[in-house]
């Protein structure tokens, strides 16, 4: 008899899931009539549908619930969100981090690792290994070696509670190792290389810059801190003079720092997007038979190294 009920409690839930999950509202008083139970029964069978949503949400990543719905006077099925990414997003991701050689092969093999088995079904984790295998295999770890991801979180909480920092940091031009107390702001990502910017508070060690201008961060490479220290004291700065780093990221090459500029140009190639899209604050000012003259408003040096890179496709005009 138990057996009998049980069995008649399952084909009930699973037909109650199908019908929402074919786009139909329940009402638990037809069910109940339907079926011959009562209502809190019903109540019961939602309910266990609603712990299976729960559970397939951990495993495929699709999240739906079951909503009551005021004006059908019942229940239907809704899907929230995808929460895990999808395969070609994953395959993605995989080549954007082989293609940064940001770190050390041991690291990258263990983040490929961890980003494949966790957010792609468990059917379809060899196709996606199989296709950056070859890539992973030759992949060419930076020279400098150094493990810092540990470091960077570190350098994240200061900028997050607005804490001074104190840093050993290796300065390549006179190959010396120095010391800096820093306003860190942000954290940035160019050209193979993660970098913190920063300000310098000390006047006495400001002095020895080509800037002196406040508004304008030091760049620091951050695999060459050597030495890390979050200290206790915290800074402030107002909030309209905050540093911005996605409108500096958008004017700043090679991560050269410098003050404001605006370069003006004649490009002569063959793709004007590649020049728009690796310059977001470039503008076309005229065009003539395929002839582009762009300006664009920069941040420091190295747009001039980059615009050297170019050869003959690009005229500085100014």
């Amino acid at each position: 008899m138990k057996d009998e009920i049980k069995g008649n409690q399952i084909s009930r839930v699973l037909k109650i899931y199908s019908k929402l999950s074919d786009g139909y509202v329940v009402n638990k008083a037809e069910e109940a009539k339907l079926y011959g139970v009562n209502e809190r029964s019903i109540q019961r069978d939602i309910d266990h549908i609603r712990n299976y949503l729960s559970e397939e949400a951990d495993r495929t990543g699709v999240v739906k619930t079951i909503v009551y719905d005021r004006i059908e006077k019942g229940y239907r099925l809704d899907a929230l969100y995808q929460l895990r990414l999808q395969n070609s997003e994953v395959l993605a991701l995989c080549k954007i981090l082989l293609d940064s050689r940001a770190f050390t092969k041991e690291e990258m093999v263990a983040m490929l690792d961890k980003l494949i088995t966790c957010c792609v079904p468990e059917v379809n984790q060899k196709r996606v290994k199989d296709l950056i295998r070859n890539e992973e295999f030759h992949y060419v770890e930076p020279r400098h070696k150094t493990k810092f991801i540990e470091q960077m979180w570190d350098l994240g909480q200061a900028i997050s509670e607005s804490r001074y920092i104190e840093v050993d940091y290796y300065r390549i031009k006179d190959k010396q190792t120095v010391h800096r107390k820093l306003q860190p702001v942000a954290i940035m990502f160019s050209e193979h290389y993660f970098y913190l910017t920063a300000f310098i508070p000390d006047e006495e060690v400001r002095k020895d810059f080509d800037l002196l201008n406040d508004s304008f961060p030091t760049i620091y490479r951050i695999d060459r801190i050597k030495l890390l220290k979050v200290l206790d004291e915290r800074f402030y700065i107002p909030y309209s003079n905050r540093f911005e780093e996605g409108e500096f990221r958008k004017r700043i090459q090679f991560m050269y720092g410098g003050k404001l500029r605006k370069v003006t140009f004649r490009y002569t190639g063959i793709d004007i997007d590649a020049i728009l899209d690796r310059l977001p604050t470039a503008k076309i000012l005229d065009e003539d038979n395929g002839s582009y003259t762009v300006s664009a408003e920069v941040f420091g040096e190295g747009i001039d190294m980059w615009l050297r890179s170019q050869g003959d496709y690009v005229q500085l005009i100014n």
